[in-house]
């Protein structure tokens, strides 16, 4: 470990940082200036969002590549994507169909730690710089600029729970960073083991150690590495031990409050977001990046690791000055990584967020259903405890959406393994399940790479990089893709129509319904089903004793088919308002009238 200069050199020092650290910071020309704010969303319902890690998009600007890599079979490094690459690439993403794109956080973070890079943006050093890798705070404007003209929108992940690992516990008060072994106190010939980069959490603080025994609360050591950006967090607030909860890593995830206290496990310190001083901090960065780059949302990082009332302060804040620009409509989604439902509606309760990534939905719609041939009355049942477990009517000053109704579903995320991982390159699954992934309510999620049959397993693999592919927009996925994102933009009932479940079926076995789903949604103009069999390998029909596949179209109206057909075919509507589907495996329809 280096030793520590005093504050004022650091503070010298860290004016004359490598250009290639600094440069990130100095806009100029015709996007050097605060932009002009604006609105570009009626009702978010509309929307598709595109998640993308901004270093695995598109490489538009070599000249901030330094420490990148063209080895591509390493994943954890740095490859070159950047703002400038989405700007040459809106083509790309205006030809699949999505309104709106979400990408990685802009802020400047730890270059390396450990010997993985920050590339994904979630290791901040500094909340008020923008990342250098990516592009100076001018070139990110102009991506919001260029996105606008082209009716895209911008959504930006930010995160408020955690800073990254710039600093280490001197639990042994040597000042350097250690790993220690001894034999457990407890009287067992137990080894235990301590890193001082990442403790075990202790509810009293970490607390200093020596042979004599324990020696009152561990004093933190700050690392001092520019040349790699591993430096104490700007702005200042955060090199205050006072700004974290100093508690160690998360050992027990079951435990909720050690969930919100701890550190992220690989020594992502916990920021305490229930410091007043630190609360009023970050409302004001993460206001001051709407003003100064015109963005239309923020995707939230590790909500469920927050204190509950953080949310309640924040997020009406937020709102408040996105209003005050003339921002309207500034859409404050979060995740909450966890399949417990009620859990992730809990953040959506009065002045918390507006929406939430659908996590249960991943779990136990598109893995278990869609993936693994189980019943489709598990899609319904979960639809109804959305409507009771996620807030009931529209955020005060937020989007006019009642989150139960602002769900965001995905199939493939930076996070978890992709959809098609396990399936031996078939992508039939794939394909029913975008049909109602993307038509279902609420705000669907596309992530980079499944319109290019990527099937990366957990992180890093799921976080490759996009130019192999050419950006072949003939790839049948990516075709497969733009035409049901074309016949959402064709149909209102298919973004705002309510939902109604006209068929589930607990068959996944040779039943004649086995693996059939079918929704209806309408408003007061339009109408459309969307009828999908989820059945691996067989064919099924809307027929199960008496029961009819019930519709809301007047009788005698013919359907057609909205989505492509290699043959054309029409249904008819009984007199009963029924109509008759039969479907191959993992076949969809959208019956919309003709």
């Amino acid at each position: 470990m280096r030793a520590r200069p005093s504050v004022l050199v650091r503070r010298a020092a860290a004016r004359l940082l490598p250009l290639t650290l600094t440069v990130g910071c100095m806009p100029a020309g015709p996007y050097a200036e605060d932009p002009v704010i604006t609105n570009h969303v009626e009702d978010w319902r509309d929307e598709v969002i595109y998640q993308l890690i901004t270093d695995r998009f598109a490489d538009g600007d070599p000249s901030n590549n330094w420490g990148e890599t063209a080895d591509l079979s390493n994943l954890n490094n740095y490859m070159g994507g950047d703002w400038r690459g989405i700007i040459d690439r809106v083509d790309y993403l205006t030809g699949l169909g999505v309104t709106t794109v979400w990408i990685s956080p802009v802020v400047a973070n730890v270059e390396v730690d450990a010997g993985i890079a920050g590339y994904h943006g979630y290791w901040t050093q500094d909340f008020e710089r923008a990342n250098p890798h990516m592009g100076d705070l001018a070139t990110l404007r102009e991506l919001v600029d260029v996105l606008h003209e082209n009716n895209v929108k911008v959504v930006v992940d930010i995160v408020v729970n955690h800073v990254g690992q710039a600093f280490y516990y001197d639990i042994n008060q040597n000042g350097q960073a250690d790993i220690q072994t001894w034999y457990s106190t407890d009287g067992s010939d137990t080894l235990d083991m301590v890193t001082e980069w990442d403790p075990a959490f202790d509810p009293r603080r970490i607390q200093s150690f020596t042979s004599l025994g324990e020696a009152g609360e561990a004093p933190l050591g700050w690392v001092w590495m520019p040349e790699i950006n591993r430096t104490p967090p700007e702005p200042l607030i955060f090199q205050d031990p006072l700004a974290y909860h100093r508690m160690g890593r998360v050992t027990d995830w079951s435990d909720r409050e050690q969930v919100k206290l701890a550190d992220f496990p690989g020594g992502l310190k916990d920021i305490a977001t229930e410091n007043p001083n630190v609360r009023a901090a970050l409302i004001d960065i993460f206001s001051d990046w709407i003003t100064k780059t015109n963005i239309d949302g923020y995707r939230i990082d590790t909500v469920k690791h927050v204190e509950d009332h953080f949310w309640q302060e924040f997020c009406p804040a937020i709102r408040d000055h996105a209003a005050a620009l003339g921002k309207d409509n500034f859409l404050l989604m979060g995740e909450v990584f966890d399949g417990d439902d009620a859990l992730v509606g809990s953040y959506t309760q009065p002045d918390m967020l507006d929406g939430a990534v659908d996590f249960a939905a991943k779990y136990q719609v598109f893995e278990d259903v869609f993936k693994r041939g189980q019943a489709t009355t598990k899609v319904e049942a979960l639809h109804q405890a959305r409507q009771g477990n996620w807030g009931q009517e529209p955020q005060p000053g937020g989007v006019g959406v009642a989150p139960k109704d602002l769900p965001l579903g995905f199939l493939d995320n930076h996070d978890v393994a992709r959809f098609l991982w396990d399936q031996e390159g078939e992508d039939d699954a794939l394909r029913a399940a975008l049909v109602y992934l993307l038509l279902r309510d609420g705000l669907p999620v596309l992530y980079y790479g499944t319109e290019q049959g990527f099937a990366g397993g957990n992180d890093p693999a799921n976080r490759e990089p996009l130019w192999p592919s050419g950006y072949d927009q003939d790839h049948p996925l990516y075709a497969h893709i733009a035409a049901i994102l074309e016949a959402r933009a064709a149909h209102d009932a298919l973004r705002r129509g309510d939902l109604v479940f006209r068929w589930t079926t607990e068959h996944t076995g040779d039943e004649p319904d086995a693996g059939l789903l079918a929704v209806e949604r309408a408003t007061a103009d339009d109408r459309a089903l969307i009828v999908i069999n989820t059945h691996p390998s067989q064919t099924s029909r809307s027929e199960d004793g008496d029961k009819a596949l019930l519709t809301g179209f007047a009788p005698g109206t013919t359907l057609r088919n909205a989505l492509p057909e290699a043959q054309a075919r029409s249904w008819t509507v009984a007199a009963d308002g029924s109509v008759q589907v039969e479907l191959a495996p993992r076949e969809a329809v959208v019956l919309v009238a003709r």
